[in-house]
């Protein structure tokens, strides 16, 4: 693999790392912070986050050689734990980031510790919480260390081997939250044994509980230098595992919380394990690694002086990586490999040296190691672009074509994008006859098109209908189907098909579509699609060529539908079904009945049964009557068939019914009377005939029809007659000529019957008026009574006359009596009395108060105007008062009235006749100056205006009126200077 494409890369990170302190023995790394134990028992720490480094010596005080036998480190690089051996025994130290001395665990005093498991989902930088620490004597033990305590807070003994006692050489824990508690996961290994532990409490419970149950193990004997045990974190949770074995590398997943249960209860949270040969690395001779690292997809092996990179997943060797060694070191060989979770890079060491190996990008072809598994699903998880889904789609797409699984293969090559044109896939289905195949491509191209490919999505959802009712046809063919049924292959793919025109409905060109379903004769699919295309007009003609009356209806019933149909269709549809029809239209709203009227006229001219055409009669009453609806077509087509029936009793109350009563200046019925009267002539219905002659106020002619009816009609039509005397006297003497003529008894009979019918008039005719309808030899006496009778109600009415004309004298007398008195009337001035307006005396000389002739003359005062109140005025300040009070309209009036006297009064008076002496008074006619000054005197002295109506108006004005700006200055109230102020000193 060429240097730039390689995933791993090793640098040298730092020579002679032991810094004098010995050579290295040991190595562990977490957050940036590596941890290097030595042979003079120092344990080295280089923080490269903070760029820090810094010796803890561990073998101060102690006698003999001391060396660091393990080291360990939290993911977070803040606690630290090391076993120091030397001198026959061994002690175990824990040291905090933050410590400048580490402190001994005594409890482990004498115990080698050769692996450490921290609990990575509840360690924090102040406390370990639980650890779990595996001895070379098969036991394990919790430890639990809170930095600012400075000691452990306990120690306790958890588990030992006592089948098969050996030293614990890897160990890792996880836990999880249940709804019961925390679940442990523990996993750990010996030379020859991997042994998992899961419980839900604490870890002592959980260990606790193997005494009475047997602890779960894999068993891979065989010789390695060293057993490891690693899980790979990702987001802080071990995804899957790896043992280095004896065997082989034994490796699987994890899943934690969602695992399958062992029959014997316990809970089994490793799947898909397997077992890597080392024949696989390829060595010509078995070598087996002597140290191990995992990544995500990887295992780093440490194989003599290089590192394998072997492919989890494939299993074969895809990097060897070598170190740049210094000349004295390359003979002593690497002691090991350990990794940084948390910066997810791996470091090896040798005994002065550490190297750095780094991860670049070791996913990104990953895919082609799924595909060439024929993991398709993991494949396409690890692309990371369309050319790379691609060339999964294609494989998958080939392997399917090559088995014959075309419908398959069609799916996947809908998915390419690229890499294949559409073309060449249409044309690899087209060559093999594969139709279904073919369509099931273009469908599921369908889906993957955006919503801006407008034309292509047309263009295909065009093909794959014509593919539709090409499939539709051939099964059609098929002798299962044409001998007398419908498979179910055939059913499936009608329901197929429709559902495919609901979902491209939109996209499909209505036109073509539409010509390709006609083409092929799919009358039930056209009327589909023509209803999910919302072109009811093709759907309604489809239902009533079937007769189905009530399926069109349910059409024109949606609320999308136009108006305009239902007046289209109205004349087949009330054909097929009137019921249902009316019902329909009586349900619909803002429909005009007017325009169904051809439709029921043509329906009710065709032969029907007798009770049949009642539905019609019963939408237009409902149409009158209910909507109120005020047409003329729509009355007179109702009045139409109320003539047409054998009842009367129904026309004449239609006539009788007034639908436009309590309507300003509207009409109280809305049919044509001239066109009801010729149809009710036309139909002989002679009352109904009366009804409208009378409505139309051609009383003569009602009542000389009804005569020929029913003379009782006749009566009530010449009654009806109120404000015109002469008429109902004529109509009543119409009506008796009648009766008479056809009376039929005796004379005398006659004659009595006559008399009687007077009566009927309230006296209206008198024996008199019916006298010329007798024939001439009738004798006198048959009318004595009656004539008596007459001259008496004469005699009455002229007694009543005479009383009459005697009130009205004395009446008038009684008139002229007060015209005198008034003539006289006359009021008492007081010599000091003021005007109300002005305050001047009343009867004081003025020349400005003068007016004119139009005044009476009173010598050298001024006109006034005394009212019964007492209030004085003079004429000019009654009138200047009264216009200043009151409407614009009327104070035009009156000062228009002025002017015009004013006028009048300047005209030279002529004198009639010569000149008017004292002696001989002529009197003077009424001229234009006297009716102007009566006007006037009207309009300015109806009432006192002090008293009047005028000063009840006034009430509602301000005191002060807008344009009266000297009064509303002297009341405004100015601040006065300083200066001018004055104090007043008051005295307690």
């Amino acid at each position: 693999m060429e240097p730039s494409h390689q995933v791993f890369s090793v640098d040298l990170l730092k020579r002679h790392a032991a810094r004098g302190r010995g050579v290295i023995t040991c190595m562990a790394a977490g957050n940036d912070v590596i941890l290097l134990g030595t042979s003079k028992g120092c344990v080295i720490r280089h923080d490269f986050g903070v760029g820090d480094s810094f010796d803890i010596d561990l073998a101060g005080g102690r006698t003999g050689e001391q060396s660091i036998h393990r080291v360990f480190v939290d993911p977070g690089g803040s606690h630290c734990i090391a076993t120091v051996v030397g001198g026959g025994t061994s002690d175990t130290f824990y040291t905090h980031a933050k410590w400048a001395k580490p402190r001994i665990l005594p409890k482990l005093k004498g115990l080698l510790v050769n692996t450490v498991s921290w609990n990575r989902q509840h360690i924090t930088e102040v406390s370990t919480r639980e650890i779990i620490l595996g001895t070379d004597n098969g036991q394990l033990h919790e430890v639990a260390v809170d930095e600012k305590d400075k000691k452990e807070k306990y120690c306790r003994f958890l588990f030992e081997l006592s089948e098969l006692p050996e030293a614990f050489t890897g160990l890792q824990m996880e836990t999880a939250a249940t709804s019961h508690g925390t679940r442990y996961y523990v996993m750990a290994v010996t030379p020859t044994r991997l042994y998992s532990f899961t419980g839900v409490g604490s870890l002592e419970s959980v260990f606790a509980s193997y005494a009475e149950r047997a602890v779960h193990f894999m068993e891979l004997p065989g010789e390695i230098p060293n057993r490891q045990l690693h899980f790979f974190i990702k987001q802080r949770r071990a995804t899957h595992f790896a043992w280095l074995s004896g065997a082989g590398i034994y490796h699987g997943g994890l899943y934690f919380g969602a695992q399958s249960r062992s029959p014997n209860g316990d809970e089994n949270f490793v799947e898909n394990k397997a077992l890597l040969d080392y024949a696989k690395l390829g060595e010509g001779v078995l070598v087996k690694p002597s140290s191990m690292g995992v990544s995500e997809f990887h295992f780093l092996l440490l194989v003599g002086n290089k590192i394998k990179v072997v492919n989890r997943i494939s299993e074969q060797t895809v990097e060897e990586l070598y170190f740049d060694q210094a000349p004295d070191t390359v003979s002593r060989g690497f002691l090991g490999l350990c990794s940084d979770a948390s910066s997810g890079l791996f470091y090896a060491y040798d005994q002065n040296s550490i190297y750095q190996v780094s991860v670049n990008d070791e996913g990104r072809d990953m895919w082609k190691v799924y595909l060439d598994l024929k993991e398709y699903a993991a494949a396409l998880a690890n692309c990371r672009d369309a050319l790379q889904r691609d060339q999964v789609y294609l494989v998958q797409a080939e392997t399917a074509f090559e088995v014959k699984d075309f419908l398959r293969a069609a799916s996947f090559y809908a998915k390419i994008s690229f890499v294949l044109s559409f073309e060449e896939i249409t044309l690899k289905f087209i060559s093999i006859g594969e139709q279904d195949a073919l369509r099931t491509f273009l469908l599921r191209k369908l889906d993957n098109f955006s919503k801006d490919d407008k034309c292509q999505i047309t263009m295909i959802s065009t093909w794959a209908t014509e593919l539709y009712l090409d499939k539709i046809n051939r099964l059609l063919l098929e002798d299962n189907v044409s001998s007398g049924g419908e498979s179910s292959e055939y059913q499936s793919i009608i329901m197929e098909f429709c559902a495919f025109l609901s979902d491209c409905k939109d996209v499909l060109d209505e036109a073509t579509t539409m010509k390709l379903l006609e083409s092929y004769g799919r009358v039930d699919e056209l009327v589909f699609f023509a209803n999910l295309k919302e072109q009811h007009e093709i759907v309604v003609h489809h239902y009533i060529q079937l007769g189905e009356a009530k399926k069109a209806l349910c059409v024109l019933q949606k609320p999308n539908v136009p108006t305009e149909l239902q007046y289209k269709f109205a004349p087949d549809l009330i054909s097929l079904d009137a019921y249902e029809t009316v019902e329909s239209w009586m349900t619909t709203k803002d429909l005009n009945p007017r325009k169904l009227i051809p439709a029921m006229m043509r329906y009710t001219s065709e032969p029907h049964a007798k009770n049949e055409t009642h539905e019609v009669i019963k939408y237009l009453e409902y149409c009158v009557h209910r909507l109120q609806n005020e047409d003329p077509g729509v009355h007179n087509l109702l009045l139409s068939l109320y003539a047409k029936q054998g009842d009367e009793s129904s026309l004449l109350w239609f006539l009788q019914c007034k639908f436009g009563k309590g309507q300003t200046d509207g009409p109280e019925f809305f049919y044509d009377p001239k066109y009801a009267l010729r149809l009710c002539l036309k139909e002989k219905r002679m009352r109904a005939c009366v009804h409208i002659y009378s409505m139309m106020s051609m009383h003569e002619e009602a009542v000389a029809l009804a005569l020929q009816v029913d003379p009782e009609l006749a009566m009530a039509e010449a009654d009806k007659v109120e404000d015109d005397e002469d008429l109902r006297k004529k109509l009543w003497l119409m009506v008796a000529k009648h009766v008479i003529e056809q009376e039929k008894g005796t004379k005398r009979e006659n004659i009595r019957k006559a008399v009687a019918f007077l009566k009927e008039t309230d006296g209206l005719l008198k024996i008199e008026d019916i006298l010329p309808f007798f024939p001439d030899f009738a004798l006198i006496d048959d009318f004595k009574e009656a004539i008596c009778s007459s001259l008496e109600d004469y005699n009455e009415q002229i007694e009543k006359l005479k009383q009459e004309m005697s009130d009205a004298t004395q009446s008038a007398d009684n008139i002229r009596k007060d015209i005198s008195a008034l003539a006289q009337r006359y009021a008492v001035i007081k010599r000091d009395e003021e005007c109300g307006v002005c305050g001047k005396k009343i009867l004081n000389v003025a020349d400005t108060y003068r007016l004119g002739r139009g005044y009476a003359s009173m010598g050298s005062m001024a006109p006034f105007y005394v009212f019964p109140c007492g209030h004085s005025f003079h004429a000019n300040c009654l009138i200047a008062h009264v216009t200043k009070c009151s409407s614009e309209s009327q104070a035009e009036y009156i000062l228009d009235l002025q002017k015009q006297l004013m006028l009048l009064t300047n005209e030279p008076r002529r004198e009639i006749n010569g000149h008017a002496t004292q002696e001989e008074p002529i009197p003077r006619a009424i001229t234009p100056e006297d009716k102007i000054q009566s006007q006037l005197e009207d309009a300015i002295a109806s009432e006192c205006p002090f008293c009047g109506d005028l000063m009840i108006r006034e009430i509602s004005l301000p005191f002060i009126r807008p344009e009266e700006t000297d009064e509303i200055e002297s009341w405004e109230i100015k601040p006065q200077k300083v200066g001018s102020q004055r104090s007043v000193t008051l005295m307690i």
